[in-house]
């Protein structure tokens, strides 16, 4: 296959569902995806958000935090009923943004970056006194959106709609190829994904994953990725394209 990925396999962590789309961009610029999930995403059970989305009944603002958020939130929402018609709905990032948007959720507010610093930068936030704030995200996750909006004036609530897990997988195939020479990246999404990672990979794994680029869409990620002793971690654009983009430029520069 020719391409500017040809001759290259890279390891896919994303969840078994989320990984359709990285896996065909890798394709497409000639590389061979190498399928191994190591973050596992369930469903909050629907009898537990009934008190949530009352309570997103009566916000004036919606704030999902990942495609996660928008296609086990939405799922939710639905069977509960529906969007208040005059909520305001933010993403963060583009990818939350077009989940939403296939969810059929229109006008949705997102920020340049992909973090909460950055959706708390836009200006539609900066005056939320007296308002109500769903955010709706999986269970746990970081504080800061929350606690600054409360600092703003804003009642906020949240939807946790999904929690994630570590699969139960065998690392034995993975670790083959891997030893074999056969893994020439690795790509995380998060620094849950890539914790599980090293634990599924175990011992064995350990110095593998710590000699191979890897691949990750925040600096967060990166800074966790050397807490590691990952030697080589490059951050790139968020989405599927600032990734595949990322691993293009590496490759490029080190054939």
């Amino acid at each position: 296959m020719s391409g500017p990925l040809a001759g290259r396999t890279v390891l896919v962590t994303r969840p078994a569902r989320q990984a359709a789309a990285l896996a065909q961009a890798i394709r497409t610029a000639g590389g061979t995806p190498f399928a191994f999930p190591a973050l596992a995403v369930e469903a909050v059970p629907q009898d537990d958000l009934s008190v949530p989305l009352a309570r997103l009944a009566e916000s004036d603002i919606a704030i999902f935090i990942s495609p996660n958020a928008a296609q086990f939130g939405m799922a939710a929402i639905r069977a509960g009923g529906a969007l208040p018609d005059a909520i305001v709905v933010f993403a963060v990032g583009p990818g939350t943004a077009r989940a939403l948007q296939a969810q059929g959720v229109g006008g949705v507010i997102m920020p340049d970056g992909q973090d909460s610093e950055a959706l708390l930068a836009l200006p539609q936030l900066q005056e939320v006194a007296g308002k109500r704030v769903t955010i709706v995200r999986g269970i746990g996750g970081r504080a800061l959106l929350a606690e600054t909006l409360r600092q703003r004036g804003a009642r906020v609530d949240f939807m946790e709609c999904y929690r994630r897990l570590r699969p139960q997988a065998d690392a034995a195939p993975l670790l083959a190829r891997w030893q074999a020479g056969g893994i020439d990246a690795v790509t995380v999404a998060s620094a849950e994904t890539l914790h599980n990672l090293a634990a599924l990979l175990g011992e064995a794994g350990r110095p593998l994953l710590a000699g191979t680029p890897l691949f990750v869409p925040h600096e967060k990620i990166a800074g966790a990725a050397f807490r590691l002793g990952i030697a080589q971690v490059i951050a790139t654009p968020g989405g599927d394209d600032g990734l595949v983009d990322g691993l293009v430029n590496w490759f490029r520069n080190h054939p």
